[in-house]
């Protein structure tokens, strides 16, 4: 492998995208300590919860209380995903630092997640951004089913252009490409990204990944050789799409951070640290997280205790 970066960044959206899927209510005090432990394992950007509708996404309907209790650490930028002008007026009353706008590539996912096609969609936005843009506020333009969606299939290219020049005309130059249902693969996932990079050189692109079919992180190899390094993680693997069909959760934020540091790519994040926090998740959790590294452990503490006589022969 060639050409690999040094150092990578990653964005911790377990508290917004892990906990949205949960039926079971997670009581606010909870939320609010998974993101003050979150926050001090080293990350940069904390997705925090989202600012839809009560009646859309239930388990988020304390977003202002959430937001109003966390601690602030400094250098931390605490974000939330924003669906309309509405959503955005309520962040900006909750103080958040940075938005992500909610925007479905294909038209059948964005009907069922936004009841309005792509293109009303992004018309719609235009106000939203502004305000964010106007107030101050970090804008990443959305981009959920980029990489596959499970009514239509695959996105062409310039499906995935129409979007991102729609965002530039909105002033947006962070964008975040979602495999949303889990269905790529790593020859698309560096087809699309190429592209993107070579059409749009001067755009932030990171990449946000389910792992429903266990291709995340092979995906995350082709995304660092198409020159992407701004990657999304949920700790524990938790999370999932409520308008994506089979869509389960994200890939597990140590699970990622580990592979990154065996290939001797810095992330910033406190390894150990974010495994005490993920165990302590498991405690509250009510069904088994999706983490290989919570059951399996660190390769390098497999190592420790094989030189310690501790794993035994097997004949």
């Amino acid at each position: 492998m060639q050409h690999l970066p040094k150092r990578v960044t990653v964005t911790e959206v377990g508290p917004r995208d892990g906990l949205q899927i949960e039926d079971q209510w997670i009581p606010t005090e909870i939320k609010v300590e998974l993101v003050n432990r979150l926050s001090r394992v080293g990350f940069k950007t904390i997705q925090v919860t989202s600012f839809v509708h009560p009646k859309a996404v239930p388990q988020l309907r304390d977003a202002e209380e959430v937001m109003a209790k966390i601690d602030r650490v400094p250098g931390v930028t605490y974000e939330a995903l924003v669906p309309n002008l509405r959503g955005m007026e309520r962040a900006l009353a909750a103080k958040v630092d940075k938005v992500n706008l909610m925007l479905s590539v294909t038209d059948s996912h964005s009907l069922s997640n936004a009841n309005a096609t792509t293109a009303e969609a992004l018309k719609n936005l235009e106000p939203v951004a502004r305000m964010a843009l106007d107030h101050g506020i970090g804008v990443v333009g959305g981009m959920a089913t980029a990489l596959g969606c499970p009514f239509e299939g695959f996105p062409p290219p310039e499906r995935l252009f129409m979007v991102v020049d729609a965002y530039l005309a909105m002033g947006v130059r962070e964008i975040g490409v979602a495999d949303t249902a889990g269905m790529a693969n790593p020859a698309l996932v560096y087809d699309r990204l190429s592209r993107l990079r070579d059409r749009y050189p001067d755009v932030h692109f990171s990449l946000h990944l389910h792992d429903t079919r266990r291709m995340a992180t092979a995906n995350i190899i082709a995304a660092l050789e198409a020159g992407v390094t701004d990657f999304d993680g949920a700790a524990g693997g938790m999370g999932g799409c409520p308008y994506a069909p089979g869509a389960t959760g994200n890939i597990a934020t140590e699970d990622m951070v580990h592979m990154f540091h065996e290939m001797g790519i810095e992330t910033g994040v406190d390894l150990d640290a974010l495994l005490d926090v993920v165990r302590w998740m498991s405690t509250w959790v009510p069904h088994p997280l999706e983490s290989t590294l919570l059951r399996a452990g660190k390769s390098r503490d497999v190592l420790g205790r094989r030189t310690s006589g501790q794993v035994k022969k097997i004949s």
